[in-house]
C-alpha cells in the first residue's frame, strides 16, 4: 500500500530546516538581510537528475546547473559509483612528496583533451588546486615567477578584460572588473590594467561581433605597446563572460589576442573555469579559436559538479622556468587538499562520461533545441538581446527592449523574475537583469519546454509594473 504523503508535515519539516539555517549559516554571495523573506531560501533534501527536490517534496527544475557545476544530472550514479569505490581505497594523501593513481591518470586525460595549436608545443603539465579561484591564483603566481626567475623584474602587471571575473580571493579579484564584487576590496588589490572587452552586445549599431572583437583586439596591441615589457599575463574568459552577464564575443578575438601576446612575450591565460567541458559546443571554448593557451585553467565541470576540484594546464615552457637548485625558484604554492583522490575519481569518471555517451553530439541537439525555443522570445517587448554560445542562452532585459534603456535598479526585475520562476518550478539566478538558461546536460525536451514556459512568464510577470 502507497504510503500517503503529508503535506502539512512536509511543509512544517521545510520550515524547520529554513530556522536551522538562518540559526547558524552564512550564505555566499548573499546579502542575508533579504533571507527568509524577499529572497526565498529552499532547503533542498536531494538531486534527481535535472531536478532539485526540496524538503517540502516540491521539485525545481536546475536550470543553471548549480552555479554551473553540474554537468550530467544531480546523483549520476556513475561519478557516486566511482566515488565510492575509491573512498574504499584512498581518500586523501598529501601530494608534495607521494602520489597516486587517480591524480596520474587524470592530468595524463586532460593533457591528452587539452586545446592544440599547429606550430605549438602542446600543453605539458597538470597543477591542481581545489577550487575555481585557488586555480585562477595558481595561473597567476606561475607567470608572474616565471618571469621573476628569469631576472625580468618589470613584469609585474597583468591585463585583463572589462567586465570581467575570475573569482574571488583577492589574486582573482585583482584582475576582476566587476565592482559588485571589487570595489570594497580595491585597496588590497594588486595592480591590474583593463582593456575593452570585445562583447559583441556593445557592438555599435550595424557593426558585427567580430566587427567588434577586432576593435576591442586592437585597444589590446595599443595597450601592450603603451606598456613594453611591463606585463606579465593577459588573463580572459574565452567566448563568455558567465558572471558578468553571459556576454558574448566572436572567437576571433582569442586569435588575436594569441597573436599579440606572442608579439610581446605576453603569457595568455585561459579561464574556462565556466566555459570548459562542452559548455560552449567544443570540449574548450579556446577550439573555436584554434589557439592554444600558455595556462588554462579548469575547474566547476571538471568533476561534473560532484566534489571541488581545480587543474591549471601548463606549458613545458613554463614548467621548465621553476627548475633549479634554489627552492626559492620552485613554485611552492600549496593546498591541503591538491589533488585529493575522490574529487580526481570523479572526474576520471565524467570523462569516461564524454568518451562513451557522445556528450558533445547529445549536447549539440540539445543546443539546437534551446535555439528553437528561445527565438520567440527575441520579440518580447521587454528583452534587449537573445545570444547563444552552445548550451548557455542568455536573455538581456532593458525597458522597451532598448539596450541604451536598463531597468531602475531598484525595480529589481532579475529577483522579480527569479521569485516568480520558483514558484513554476524552475531555479534560475538571475545575474542582475539578465536571464540565462545553464542546464545540465541531462535535460530533456519536456524540461527545455518547461523553461521556456517559465521563463516568458517570469519575463512578464517581472516587468509587469516597471
Amino acid at each position: 500500500m502507497q504510503k500517503t504523503i503529508d503535506t502539512e508535515t512536509m511543509i512544517t519539516d521545510a520550515d524547520r530546516w529554513r530556522a536551522r539555517d538562518l540559526a547558524v549559516l552564512w550564505h555566499p554571495c548573499t546579502q542575508m538581510r533579504e533571507h527568509p523573506d524577499t529572497l526565498p531560501l529552499l532547503p533542498i533534501a536531494r538531486g534527481d537528475g535535472a531536478w532539485l527536490v526540496g524538503h517540502d517534496g516540491r521539485r525545481y527544475l536546475d536550470a543553471v546547473s548549480s552555479w554551473w557545476t553540474n554537468l550530467f544530472g544531480h546523483a549520476e550514479p556513475r561519478i557516486a559509483d566511482a566515488i565510492a569505490r575509491q573512498a574504499r581505497t584512498l581518500e586523501q594523501v598529501i601530494l608534495a612528496g607521494c602520489s597516486h593513481e587517480p591524480a596520474v591518470e587524470l592530468a595524463e586525460r586532460l593533457l591528452a583533451l587539452a586545446p592544440r595549436q599547429p606550430g605549438r608545443e602542446p600543453l605539458a603539465k597538470v597543477f591542481y588546486a581545489d577550487n575555481g579561484s585557488a586555480g585562477v591564483e595558481v595561473a597567476l603566481k606561475m607567470a608572474f615567477q616565471w618571469h621573476r626567475n628569469r631576472g625580468d623584474l618589470r613584469r609585474t602587471k597583468f591585463v585583463a578584460l572589462e567586465n570581467g571575473y575570475h573569482g574571488e580571493t583577492l589574486g582573482a579579484l585583482a584582475v576582476g572588473d566587476i565592482p559588485l564584487y571589487r570595489r570594497v576590496y580595491a585597496p588590497l588589490l594588486a595592480e591590474a590594467l583593463f582593456t575593452p572587452s570585445p562583447d559583441a552586445y556593445l557592438a555599435r549599431p550595424g557593426q558585427s561581433a567580430a566587427g567588434h572583437a577586432e576593435d576591442a583586439a586592437d585597444a589590446l596591441a595599443r595597450l601592450l605597446d603603451e606598456h613594453v615589457g611591463e606585463i606579465c599575463a593577459l588573463i580572459l574568459e574565452p567566448r563568455v563572460q558567465c558572471a558578468g552577464g553571459m556576454r558574448m564575443h566572436d572567437p576571433a578575438y582569442l586569435r588575436r589576442a594569441r597573436e599579440l601576446c606572442d608579439v610581446h612575450g605576453v603569457f595568455l591565460i585561459a579561464d574556462e573555469i565556466a566555459v570548459g567541458f562542452g559548455r560552449t559546443g567544443t570540449m574548450f571554448a579556446c577550439e573555436q579559436s584554434g589557439v592554444m593557451p600558455d595556462l588554462l585553467c579548469l575547474s566547476k565541470g571538471l568533476t561534473g559538479g560532484f566534489l571541488p576540484l581545480a587543474a591549471v594546464l601548463a606549458t613545458q615552457e613554463i614548467y621548465d622556468g621553476f627548475l633549479d637548485d634554489s627552492r626559492e625558484r620552485a613554485f611552492l604554492h600549496s593546498h591541503s587538499y591538491t589533488g585529493n583522490p575522490l574529487a580526481c575519481a570523479a572526474a576520471l569518471a565524467s570523462l569516461d562520461i564524454f568518451a562513451t555517451d557522445d556528450v558533445l553530439a547529445r549536447n549539440r541537439a540539445t543546443a539546437a533545441t534551446m535555439t528553437a525555443l528561445a527565438a520567440p522570445l527575441a520579440s518580447h517587448p521587454q528583452v534587449a538581446d537573445v545570444r547563444q554560445a552552445g548550451m548557455i542562452v542568455a536573455f538581456e532585459l532593458a525597458q522597451g527592449g532598448d539596450k541604451r534603456m536598463p531597468f531602475d535598479p531598484a525595480h529589481r526585475i532579475g529577483l522579480r523574475a527569479y521569485r516568480a520562476a520558483l514558484e513554476r518550478g524552475v531555479l534560475l539566478r538571475p545575474l542582475g537583469d539578465v536571464l540565462y538558461w545553464m542546464p545540465p546536460y541531462c535535460i530533456d525536451d519536456a524540461q527545455l519546454a518547461l523553461l521556456a514556459e517559465t521563463t516568458r512568464a517570469a519575463i512578464d510577470e517581472a516587468t509587469a509594473c516597471a
